[in-house]
């Protein structure tokens, strides 16, 4: 399946600091969507313990704020 983000959502990933590696095919940094709200509001589970300037912490579990992320969800339910 070929996988394309749109360039609008990687400008808006401006403070991504794992080089895009979700949106390449290994996707070794893609932290799991456990639930989507609407297509807007994305509950993840972290699959590492690095740090991401898009995970955000929401009761006990967190929520990804990533343009990027947020796209391959909704596009191509990855």
């Amino acid at each position: 399946m070929d996988i394309h983000v749109s360039d609008e959502a990687q400008s808006a990933a401006i403070n991504c600091k794992k080089g895009f590696s979700c949106s390449k095919r290994e996707r070794k940094d893609l932290c799991v969507v456990e639930e989507c709200i609407n297509g807007k509001v994305h509950f993840i589970k972290c699959l590492n313990d690095g740090y991401c300037s898009y995970q955000q912490s929401f009761g006990d579990g967190f929520f990804c704020s990533c343009p990027v992320r947020k796209e391959l969800f909704n596009r191509y339910q990855i």
